[in-house]
């Protein structure tokens, strides 16, 4: 018998993370290694996000917050909401994590029985999977298609609902792919949920990367588009990626009153609350100036156009045009079968970039981690420099490939 629960040892390490441990320490070794495998800014956190937190600190707010988050957060999180996407949750209706991983972990703890259903489309963040399984739900992966923009059809979502759906996971602009729904696609998903059958449908719409949108794409959220939806639905972001804050742990979501009150109990039985210096550099960041976020847009933006092009011009890839995020999704498909100069074979997309890594020092993530390859996961956030360099690599390993 082992000592272990089942649900642990189902799950799988995070494919990201393992890529990222593998370039530091080859990178420690003294390789020349650059590392596009996680998602996180490369800019610093505004200097008026910090400012307020050293002014929480110096006034004493040091001690254990409420579980659901400070008042003045969640009022700024509900202004937001009001403010951006044109939606009237209260700030009892809000509540603040430990990052947005917390929340998604915990909702599905709070929602799914065993052999309760999430309809996760795939490409998909390789944790989504792994949160369900752990709460003893079945994540019911529907793959999209590269030519569709990796978008879940409506009538693909109609199929995969049965009388055991709890959840339907939007990630939107998404990662892996940086693919991002229109007003009128949600809107054609929502009409799915709205037909009677399918009324037992919850929505989970994780807008976590809402500020990085390119060119004149026009960022929806899910009750935006279909306010009859906010009664089973809830809407995840967070600061990590828009204001250049992944180590500050600080995510948000609002929804339906018992939702809340459920991952208030599943809260503070397990963290008691967020840091409270993080969260009152969160009220600075969501009520106080955006200027950086064009700055981060047109800086993201530019990235992505060298990188595609780049990627465009090496031999076996082909990289699509994303919307939002800063990931670009590439396939690699033409590049399977072929050998390194060393006479490796390439059968996956995960030999490609284990072989990428090892040849060339690029560490990047195979899309078979994402649940659909044969891909690999590009994170342009990095300097352009950098950038640069690690697409020559790519571009001069396809070349050697034969």
């Amino acid at each position: 018998m082992s000592f272990l629960a089942g649900a642990v040892t189902r799950v799988k390490p995070s494919a990201t993370m393992v890529a990222t441990q593998r370039a530091r320490d080859l990178k420690n070794s003294g390789r020349d290694i650059i590392s596009l495998s996680v998602g996180e800014p490369d800019f610093d956190t505004p200097d008026h996000i910090k400012e307020a937190a050293i002014e929480a600190i110096r006034r004493g707010e040091t001690k254990y917050p409420p579980v659901l988050g400070i008042v003045p957060l969640r009022e700024a999180i509900a202004a937001k909401f009001k403010r951006e996407n044109n939606l009237d949750y209260k700030a009892s209706q809000t509540i603040v994590g430990t990052g947005g991983k917390q929340i998604l972990f915990n909702t599905f703890l709070a929602t799914c029985d065993e052999g309760d259903e999430v309809i996760i489309p795939a490409p998909y963040w390789v944790s989504y999977p792994d949160m369900v399984i752990i709460a003893n739900g079945k994540p019911v992966i529907v793959p999209t298609k590269l030519e569709k923009g990796f978008k879940l059809e409506p009538e693909d979502l109609q199929r995969a609902i049965t009388p055991r759906t709890k959840w339907l996971l939007l990630n939107s602009p998404s990662n892996p792919t940086g693919a991002a729904y229109t007003r009128d696609e949600l809107k054609a998903l929502t009409d799915v949920l709205m037909r009677p059958q399918n009324r037992h449908v919850w929505v989970l719409t994780d807008d976590i990367y809402e500020h990085l949108t390119y060119g004149d794409f026009k960022f929806s959220t899910v009750c935006e588009v279909e306010p009859n939806l906010m009664d089973r639905t809830l809407t995840l972001n967070g600061m990590s990626k828009s204001y250049a804050m992944t180590g500050w742990r600080i995510g948000y979501a609002a929804g339906p009153d018992s939702l809340i009150k459920a991952l208030d109990l599943l809260h503070g039985q397990q963290t008691s609350g967020a840091c409270t210096i993080a969260q009152w550099a969160s009220v600075q960041a969501l009520n106080g100036p955006q200027d950086h976020l064009p700055i981060f847009r047109d800086a993201f933006e530019k990235r992505r156009d060298l990188v595609v092009s780049m990627l465009n011009q090496a031999k076996y890839i082909k990289c699509p045009v994303p919307e939002g995020a800063f990931y670009v999704y590439p396939d690699c498909s033409e590049a399977l079968g072929k050998k390194t100069q060393d006479g490796k074979l390439i059968a996956t997309d995960e030999d490609f970039i284990s072989n990428l890594l090892d040849q060339e020092g690029v560490a990047v993530v195979h899309g078979s981690a994402f649940g659909q390859g044969p891909n690999f996961r590009i994170s342009y956030a990095a300097k352009t420099e950098q950038l640069e360099d690690a697409c020559r690599r790519i571009q001069k390993f396809t070349a050697s490939l034969v």
